[in-house]
């Protein structure tokens, strides 16, 4: 992994004074259904230079922890308990103009979704004067233009000057998130809340912004409170761990000594859970039964009882308090882990899966021969003809009946266009998708629909996805509907059945679907494409924005189902470590060209281009003592524009064996051993060296 952090270190000198103290907090918010209690007693403190995670399932109170320090509680919420204390100050005493002198000035956030977060009708530059001459009434507006490009080179943003000027939308995703984290510094915070600063972001921007985040800390003495569900974030850039659920901290440790020896169940269930590059894609991944509970009225007992294999009857029946098991660890567990056990003496939650022989029959299911698709644009110079946006350029593969293939690279670099392309949603500029040996583009319409079923996609949203005004049943069904087949009792059979298959329960069928949580909204997504038994499954990120514990039990169940319903999937992702337990091949795509393409073994073992070895060394390790090894060479700068892509190779412009080679010829995909093929002028050898 790529980071520049520092190393662990367990004495206190390391860290100044405290400047946040939290004790006994407790958060309610009224709504329709009874009043919730998001925050239940939660206590802990953050030193200035130190990095407290927060790590959780979705609905543990991650969240409205960070709100809670800011007083930005939701309509309906408020503190009831406890006190929060920064710099010797209690925040709940404070008047609402008092802490609108403290946000943004002494205690900033960087949220989740900067799109949403920052004004669309105003450029950048716009944004940052206005947050700093709030906090520094009298400033001019040179001043703050000056500080204003200053805060962005501080955030390492290409050509800040010009980016003053830009809107968010005129931004890629990394971008948009160093603006974010530059009005959260315009004033130097002491405290800084990063709320899943790097959820939605690939992995090389995600190891961009928090190498920048820990570099930051260490300039500015910041005390840093690191919202996120990734275990390998948490890892590789927290100090201290406290892990949440239920709204209550279950254990809180160093980072080092939780990794090493979680003591609460759930700590525990949540490693388990987590997907790694070393996952055997032979076994079924360990996940965490049922959903957190709703925090509603809640009986006096251990809230992780409902879902832990090791609950006793202590546990439902009594509260489990905080007990010590180091300097610094505590944990809330009757049962907890112990400490002289290894893990491979634990009863564990995996189980084999009937997956039928891997990589497929051998027989050829799809082709996409050279396919080209190009958008033309409007052209922001007036009375200047529309620019050309290259989506995807030259690209050819086969996808072989019955294997899984993943397709990764960065945002923006083709893949969900390709996606798009092969289930017929888009029509190639160029090229051809032939299905079964048939251009699907110059079929008739009747014949589109009925090879419409055979080929079938994910969407990566399935809120947006899925109608809202439509029960879970006619949603499934609706596919059915559109083809004309089956009577309403056969269409109903086919649904219940796919249901059970889902994993759903029967009553699923006559409730919406925004009364679901997100894996069972993708469990329905995943129902709705099976309808018309396809044979080729696209799934477009189909767990980016799930736990990894629903994360574990998506991928369960697809692939299980790849078994019993005879599917090929294509699976598109960012995120490596997925791929790696669940594809037989992989395909590396980047600025719309297939750089690499090869059993998936063999391509994360020995990657033989030089942005596969990027990416692969980007990914964030779960493994605290690897933060003071020498780190990788993982990828650095911004992927080029579509629109005006570098000649060449368009990997050229990031890539440390460049030579002007790379600038005068394109390299072609060439194989080097056996199914492995690569583009490059300077492929890595096994070793990792270039040949």
């Amino acid at each position: 992994m790529s980071t520049t952090s520092p190393a662990i270190a367990a004495p206190s000198t390391q860290y100044g004074e405290t400047v946040l103290s939290i004790r006994d907090l407790q958060v309610e918010i009224r709504t329709p259904n009874g009043v919730v209690r998001p925050v239940d007693g939660v206590t802990f403190s953050v030193r200035a230079g130190e990095t407290v995670g927060l790590v959780g399932e979705s609905g543990s109170g991650k969240t409205m922890t960070g709100m809670s320090v800011l007083q930005l509680l939701p309509p309906g919420g408020s503190v009831v308990g406890g006190s929060i204390e920064f710099d010797g100050h209690e925040l709940t005493a404070m008047t609402p103009a008092e802490l609108r002198k403290l946000r943004g000035n002494d205690i900033a956030a960087v949220f989740q979704d900067p799109m949403t977060s920052l004004n669309p009708t105003r450029t950048i530059g716009s944004q940052l004067r206005e947050a700093y001459r709030i906090h520094r009434p009298g400033t001019s507006v040179a001043e703050a233009n000056r500080r204003a490009e200053e805060v962005l080179s501080l955030v390492r943003m290409p050509r800040p000057k010009e980016r003053l000027r830009d809107y968010p939308h005129q931004l890629s995703g990394g971008m948009r998130q160093r603006a974010m984290i530059a009005i959260a510094l315009l004033c130097e915070p002491r405290l800084l809340i990063a709320d899943e600063p790097t959820t939605a972001l690939d992995v090389s921007i995600q190891a961009q912004i928090l190498e920048l985040l820990d570099d930051l800390k260490a300039r500015l003495g910041m005390g840093i409170i690191l919202v996120t569900h990734d275990l390998g974030v948490i890892a590789g850039h927290a100090d201290k761990v406290a892990v949440m659920y239920g709204g209550r901290i279950v254990e809180e440790a160093p980072t080092a000594e939780l990794f090493a020896a979680p003591s609460h169940r759930y700590t525990q269930a949540l490693f388990e859970s987590m997907p790694t590059m070393e996952l055997d894609a032979s076994r079924a991944l360990a996940s965490i039964p049922g959903l957190p509970p709703q925090l509603i009225d809640l009986p006096p007992m251990c809230r992780f009882a409902p879902r832990c294999r090791f609950a006793g009857q202590d546990c439902r029946t009594e509260n489990p308090s905080s007990v010590e098991v180091a300097p610094g660890h505590t944990h809330s567990c009757f049962h907890p882990r112990p400490t002289d056990i290894s893990d491979a003496e634990e009863e564990h939650l995996y189980t084999e899966l009937d997956l039928g022989p891997r990589g497929g029959t051998g027989r050829t299911l799809v082709t996409l021969d050279s396919i080209e698709k190009q958008y033309r644009i409007k052209n922001p110079a007036p009375f200047k003809p529309r620019r050309v946006l290259h989506a995807v350029s030259n690209v050819s593969l086969d996808v072989i009946e019955g294997e899984t293939l993943g397709i990764v690279g960065e945002s923006g670099s083709g893949k969900t266009t390709v996606g798009r392309m092969l289930v017929g949603l888009e029509t190639p500029t160029s090229g051809a998708v032939l299905f079964d040996g048939r251009d699907i583009s110059r079929l008739t319409p009747s014949a589109q629909r009925r090879r419409g079923g055979d080929l079938q996609l994910m969407f990566q949203d399935s809120a947006a996805a899925l109608d809202p005004r439509m029960n879970v049943a006619d949603l499934i069904a609706e596919p059915l509907a559109a083809q004309h087949i089956g009577s309403r009792s056969e269409r109903r059979a086919k649904v219940m059945e796919l249901i059970d298959a889902v994993g759903l329960p029967r009553t699923a069928a006559t409730r919406r679907a925004y009364e679901f949580s997100g894996g069972q909204r993708q469990r329905i997504a995943m129902a709705r494409a099976l309808v018309l038994r396809p044979k080729v499954v696209v799934a477009d990120e189909p767990v980016s924005a799930l736990d990894v514990s629903i994360q574990a039990q998506i991928l369960n169940l697809m692939r299980s189902l790849q078994a019993a319903y005879s599917l090929t999937y294509v699976v598109i992702s960012h995120d490596l470590s997925l791929l790696r337990y669940m594809s037989d091949r992989i395909g590396v795509m980047y600025l719309g060209k297939l750089v690499e393409l090869g059993p998936s073994a063999e391509v994360y073992a020995a990657p033989r281009h030089p942005y596969t070895a990027g990416l692969i060394a980007s990914v964030p390790v779960p493994d605290p003592g690897r933060r003071n090894e020498t780190p990788e060479a993982g990828l650095v700068g911004e992927i080029a524009s579509a629109i005006d892509p570098p000649s060449g190779c368009r990997f050229r412009t990031r890539c440390p064996l460049a030579t002007d080679l790379c600038a005068r010829e394109e390299p072609g995909l060439v194989l080097r051993d056996g199914p492995h093929a690569v583009a490059c002028h300077y492929p890595l050898t096994t070793d990792g060296g270039p040949i």
